[in-house]
C-alpha cells in the first residue's frame, strides 16, 4: 500500500528518463534535490493538470493523494522549453500549462493532443521538431570545467544557469549528495559513503543528507520506504 513508483531511460536523446507514480492510500515522501527539469502530468480528483517544472535545490516534503496518478518525462542535463525558463521554475514553483475542452494542451498558441505514459516519447518528439524544448550543447562542456575560449567565465556560468536553472557549482552539490544518497540506500556503511561520497567526514555527510533528502544517513540505510531520487 502507498506510493507506486516506476521509472525507465529515456528513448529519445534530450530525455533522460521516463517515470509514473500512483497512490493507492495517501502517502507521504521526500522528493530529493535534482538538477534537472521536467514536464509532468497529474490526474485527480480536479481532472488532469500538466506542469513544467525546474530543478529542485533542496529535499522536499510532498504528499500523495490516494487515487492520484502521474506520469512524466525528465529532460537531460541542458534540455530546456525556451518558453518557460528554468531559473524561473525551480524549488517546485512550476508553471502549469493551460489545457483546453477535450484534453488538449495549449502551447505556444497552439493546442496539442494530450499525451499519455505510453506516447509521451511522441509528444517530446513533436516539441523538439516545433523548436519548443532546446539543448544548449555547452553545457556538458560547462559542467567539466571547459568552455569555448572566447567566452568568459561569467558568460559561461550565465549561459548555464540560464540552460540549467542553478549554478554549476550547486549542480556539482546535489550530483554529489544524490550519489551518497543512493550508495546510502545501497546499504554502504556511513564511513564508506564518506570516503566515496568525497566529504570532509561525517558530520558533512549528514549536512548534505539533510538539505539534499531530509533524511539522515542512518534513516536511508535503513530503507526508507518512499524517497523520490
Amino acid at each position: 500500500m502507498g506510493l507506486i513508483f516506476n521509472a525507465v531511460g529515456g528513448e529519445l536523446p534530450l530525455v533522460q528518463r521516463v517515470w509514473s507514480a500512483s497512490c493507492n492510500a495517501t502517502t507521504s515522501f521526500n522528493s530529493a534535490a535534482k538538477a534537472s527539469s521536467m514536464i509532468a502530468f497529474a490526474r485527480g480528483d480536479d481532472g488532469l493538470t500538466v506542469h513544467v517544472r525546474g530543478p529542485e535545490t533542496r529535499g522536499t516534503s510532498l504528499t500523495c493523494p490516494e487515487g492520484w496518478e502521474f506520469f512524466g518525462v525528465e529532460f537531460r542535463l541542458g534540455a530546456y522549453l525556451p518558453l518557460y525558463p528554468p531559473t524561473g521554475l525551480t524549488d517546485l514553483r512550476d508553471a502549469l500549462l493551460p489545457t483546453l475542452p477535450g484534453g488538449r494542451i495549449l502551447l505556444d498558441n497552439r493546442d496539442w493532443e494530450m499525451p499519455t505514459e505510453q506516447n509521451i516519447d511522441v509528444f517530446v518528439d513533436r516539441l523538439v521538431r516545433a523548436g519548443l524544448l532546446y539543448f544548449d550543447p555547452l553545457v556538458d562542456e560547462i559542467r567539466h570545467g571547459e568552455r569555448p575560449r572566447a567566452m568568459s567565465e561569467r558568460i559561461a556560468q550565465i549561459r548555464f544557469r540560464r540552460a540549467v536553472g542553478i549554478s554549476h557549482r550547486k549542480l556539482a552539490s546535489i550530483e554529489q549528495a544524490r550519489h551518497a544518497a543512493q550508495l546510502l540506500r545501497a546499504g554502504r556503511s556511513i564511513a564508506d559513503v564518506v570516503t566515496a561520497g568525497g566529504y570532509y567526514d561525517q558530520s558533512q555527510l549528514a549536512r548534505a543528507m539533510r538539505w539534499a533528502t531530509g533524511h539522515t544517513p542512518g534513516e536511508l540505510r535503513s530503507g526508507i520506504p518512499f524517497l523520490a531520487l
